[in-house]
């Protein structure tokens, strides 16, 4: 956050805040980017077993962050939907979003990625997912029961007055929903919801026990071929760390966009 805050302090002054934010969002999506499509350059002028692997671990890094990417978004809709659910007037849907929260959150990620790809398909003949699609289900309804409560929670803090204020101009439930409390939700559950997505990165690395050629499991690979683990998940760690620290960057800059720290 403080890397982020300098980089906006290099920019110039007379611009407002929300321009340097979103002049901080585009350089570090970009540099996020380029990240990936030089990463396998530095890394080949490594000693081995790195150099030789360069590429390797650089397709590995692409798949982590396409898979953090693709789950982090469902997991934003699926805790949404949850959110709503567990806030609804109708009990069964109380219950129902109470009771997936409960055992997503009371069970271990590992646990629900094997069951995802071993027991999900024996349970409903006929349905075979690929290993990135079965880490991509259980990342996405891991991370979907814990933005539920962060969600709920913003939910719960848009004071009940201006729900009554906009229905009384005539706003529909919907629209009020969307125009006057979402948005206010939103910038409040923003922090807890990027500290999530960022967990979900390093999460992700648990998808190798299916299978998944992400990160970790290209580094596990090359560490048994080469019985040199202290270079190779050193490597990994500090690949890991770099796309860690560009993806808090992002956050907290689109944090400063959403006026949520309310402050220069």
């Amino acid at each position: 956050m403080k890397a982020a805050k300098a980089a906006i302090s290099i920019l110039p002054a007379e611009w407002s805040r929300e321009k340097r934010s979103a002049v901080s969002i585009a350089i570090a999506i970009a540099g996020l980017f380029l990240f990936l499509w030089l990463m396998a350059l530095p890394l080949s002028w490594m000693p081995e077993p790195i150099g030789s692997n360069a590429e390797q671990f650089a397709e590995g890094a692409k798949t982590t962050i396409l898979l953090t990417l693709v789950s982090g978004f469902i997991g934003i809709i699926l805790g949404v939907l949850a959110a709503l659910a567990k806030l609804s007037r109708f009990a069964p849907l109380r219950l129902l979003s109470a009771f997936y929260i409960w055992v997503i959150r009371g069970t271990p990620l590992l646990v629900q990625v094997l069951f995802v790809f071993l027991a999900l398909p024996a349970m409903v003949p006929g349905l075979q997912l690929s290993d990135f699609n079965s880490a991509v289900v259980a990342l996405a309804f891991n991370a979907g029961a814990y933005n539920a409560e962060a969600i709920r929670s913003g939910i719960l803090a848009v004071h009940k007055g201006q729900t009554e204020a906009a229905r009384s101009l005539g706003l529909t439930p919907f629209m009020t929903f969307r125009d006057v409390v979402f948005p206010q939700a939103f910038r409040v559950a923003l922090p807890p919801l990027v500290n999530n997505f960022v967990s979900l990165l390093k999460d992700s690395s648990l998808a190798y026990v299916i299978g998944v050629v992400e990160l970790s499991n290209i580094g596990n690979r090359i560490q048994s071929a080469t019985f040199q683990p202290i270079p190779v998940f050193v490597t990994t760690a500090c690949i890991y760390l770099v796309l860690t620290t560009v993806l808090t960057q992002i956050s907290g800059a689109i944090e400063r966009q959403l006026d949520v720290e309310r402050h220069q």
